[in-house]
């Protein structure tokens, strides 16, 4: 998909984006629809099965809004949500507010993730970094609030007055604390990032393309329901959610147990 924002590049069953608005791949309107268009690409394609989100550069994965564009004295914030001209239908960053993008994401941070930046891997399945990347969100100091899905995703992903700290102070977490917390699944020398991030969507990407899916669908449904609650949901035939449903009654069902019993790698037909 060619976009002057977006690189994107296809290796078996996984699509890397690369976010590619130098010199720091700051997030402005045309970004966020490019983003999300790779991202449709990534749900849409039957052959792809993981993405990948990585910064262009070696020092910044993404620092954020393009507070330029914001402080431009034409700047109508009621456009951001417009979806041909505004950040489109994935809402910031393309990812923030995609709710039907049921294929896993890797964010590989591979430098500084600030403010709206942070908030595109929160959006993520998984985060991983390099050693000198780093999180922070300084919206309280720039007169706004981090609204797009840090103060509503990081509560949920580490300790309570963590994200509180976080979001009053502005403060910067580095690498090595957010894989204390478990924010980031793990550390990697940043020339090796790269590597280690299609090294993990490959790995993933060995399930069976359904059953990843329906994770992900099952995951989203349950995250606040009691334990019984979710247990009730996750029974074929009853849940309502169709991506489980179709992996219930699919070929593949049958294939993995079969493929187990017979030692051999499983042929997934995504049906």
């Amino acid at each position: 998909m060619p976009d002057q924002f977006v690189l994107t590049r296809r290796i078996g069953n996984v699509l890397e984006i690369t976010l590619n608005r130098p010199p720091v791949n700051a997030i402005n309107r045309g970004m966020s629809r490019a983003i999300h268009a790779a991202l449709r690409m990534l749900q849409d394609d039957g052959d792809l099965s993981v993405g990948i989100i990585i910064g262009s550069g070696e020092r910044v994965f993404s620092a954020g809004w393009d507070l330029k564009d914001v402080a431009a004295p034409d700047f109508d914030l009621s456009l951001d949500q417009e979806a041909v001209t505004g950040h489109g239908d994935g809402g910031f960053a393309g990812i923030t507010e995609y709710h039907g993008l049921l294929k896993p994401v890797i964010a590989a941070v591979n430098g500084a993730a600030i403010g709206g930046g942070f908030e595109m891997a929160l959006a993520c399945d998984l985060i991983i970094a390099a050693e000198h990347a780093y999180f922070e969100l300084p919206e309280m100091q720039r007169g706004f609030l981090a609204d797009s899905g840090a103060i509503q995703r990081l509560p949920r992903r580490v300790p309570y007055n963590v994200a509180k700290d976080m979001l009053l102070t502005g403060r910067r977490m580095p690498v090595r604390e957010a894989l204390q917390w478990g924010l980031v699944a793990s550390v990697h020398d940043g020339a090796g990032l790269r590597q280690a991030a299609l090294d993990l969507a490959t790995r993933i990407g060995l399930g069976a393309p359904l059953a990843l899916q329906a994770m992900k669908e099952v995951m989203t449904t349950i995250e606040t329901m009691t334990t019984a609650d979710a247990l009730a949901v996750t029974k074929p035939g009853r849940s309502g959610l169709p991506v489980y449903e179709r992996m219930s009654n699919s070929e593949d069902f049958l294939e993995g147990p079969r493929a187990f019993v017979e030692k051999r790698p499983p042929v997934w037909k995504g049906r």
